[in-house]
């Protein structure tokens, strides 16, 4: 019970602000204000219309958003959002683009579980299922997942990234986004040792902490900085009673947005001023830049405690995926076993996140990984951001990673023909 307290105060006070806006927006909304001449009466209501939506959307998770796409026939087709698996901690969803024949890249696309929900790679979907087979893992929100379903640390997300693998089957092509970088290499070399032939074909790591210490970053720095004690202390609490995971031990989706919006207060806070006037004005509207990018940034969720603080101590601190020393339900991972797996790894030259140099670690501890197999770029001018959701994403990375796909499929075509052959 020791920390519920702090998390319904944080919760409290998000409500509270809620609640501030809403009626600030209101009352300034009533006819007889409109025969008061004054300015402020107008600013007033549009504060309260920014605050109560930002504060609203804390708590709640976006949606996908992705009604129809135009296919390469030219046809707008329905997009259905189905669960192919369903666990306790995150399911795995396919974009089912109706009436459409199924399209030959089957992509698993795995996104970071790190404050920020799946919706976040909205655009890098998109721009996917055009012409793939989309298949996205959703996580859940900690606050929402009971006591009873056990802990959930960066072991149990390996295993989950494993059979999400095997159900996809050897002809996926595996796009990990960030943080789940180091531990998608773990369990596809883990899949190496244990089941070869669900292996998928291609693993495109992009902008992911293999190596922390490759290239410092303020992340590493804080990771360096902090003992497990303090991060424990300060960061982690238990769920509060207003959600079905009473009780549970995480890292806030609250507080972690405190963090988030601290790096950048000034651009932020007059990003939001910017907003209010443009409000104030008229000159506003439901899903203008500014709401498309908030309603986004500021959804956050929490994560499980076990989750953080595994991933800072062994990941960060200890770099166990970086000295090829992970170990996974008591079994040590050996990266090298990677043997037929084709890697790229994707890093941004302005990325203050995972700076480059950490995620093309990947590809010497790929020892047993043909030299053919492995590739590598860097895109000039992005951003961590821009690397997967971007214009560089766009016209740059997007057809780097298909045409990567596109050959290794091919060339796994060729291999299976000669050993029909022979």
């Amino acid at each position: 019970m020791r920390y519920m307290a702090t998390y319904d105060l944080m919760e409290t006070m998000r409500n509270t602000n809620q609640w501030l806006g809403a009626t600030a927006r209101t009352l300034a909304s009533y006819p007889g204000m409109a025969m008061l001449p004054n300015p402020a009466i107008r600013w007033w209501g549009a504060w309260g219309e920014v605050a109560e939506r930002s504060f609203e959307r804390m708590a709640a998770k976006p949606d996908w958003g992705i009604g129809s796409v135009t296919g390469d026939d030219g046809r707008d087709h329905l997009v259905s959002v189905d669960t192919a698996v369903s666990k306790p901690f995150g399911d795995l969803l396919h974009f089912n683009v109706v009436g459409r024949e199924t399209q030959a890249r089957k992509i698993l696309l795995v996104a970071p579980m790190s404050g920020h929900y799946a919706t976040l790679l909205r655009s890098t979907v998109k721009s996917l299922i055009v012409n793939c087979e989309v298949y996205v893992t959703d996580w859940r929100n900690a606050r929402d997942i009971p006591v009873s379903c056990g802990k959930f640390d960066i072991e149990d997300y390996t295993l989950y990234i494993m059979d999400f693998m095997r159900h996809l089957g050897p002809e996926t092509n595996v796009v990990a986004v960030c943080q789940p970088a180091p531990l998608v290499l773990a369990a596809t070399a883990y899949l190496a040792e244990l089941d070869p032939d669900a292996q998928p074909r291609t693993l495109t790591l992009i902008g992911g902490p293999i190596d922390p210490d490759a290239t410092p970053t303020d992340v590493t720095d804080f990771g360096a900085r902090v003992t497990m004690g303090q991060l424990e202390e300060t960061m982690i609490q238990r769920v509060g009673f207003k959600y079905p995971g009473v009780g549970r031990m995480v890292y806030p989706g609250l507080l972690q947005l405190a963090s988030f919006v601290s790096m950048n207060a000034e651009r932020h806070s007059q990003a939001f001023n910017d907003q209010i006037l443009r409000v104030a004005r008229g000159e506003a509207s439901d899903h203008d830049a500014h709401n498309r990018f908030y309603d986004e940034y500021l959804a956050v969720m929490d994560m499980p405690a076990e989750f953080y603080l595994s991933t800072v101590e062994r990941i960060f601190k200890n770099g166990e995926i970086a000295k090829n020393e992970f170990v996974v339900a008591g079994h040590k991972v050996d990266i090298g076993a990677i043997t037929r797996v084709a890697v790229k790894t994707v890093e941004g030259a302005k990325d203050d996140i995972s700076a480059p140099g950490q995620c093309v670690a990947a590809l010497d501890l790929c020892t047993g990984l043909p030299a053919l197999k492995k590739a590598s770029h860097v895109e000039p001018g992005a951003g961590h951001y821009g690397i997967f959701a971007g214009k560089s994403w766009r016209n740059n990375i997007r057809p780097l990673v298909l045409n990567f796909i596109d050959q290794n499929a091919d060339q796994g075509a060729d291999a299976q023909k000669a050993v029909e052959v022979a």
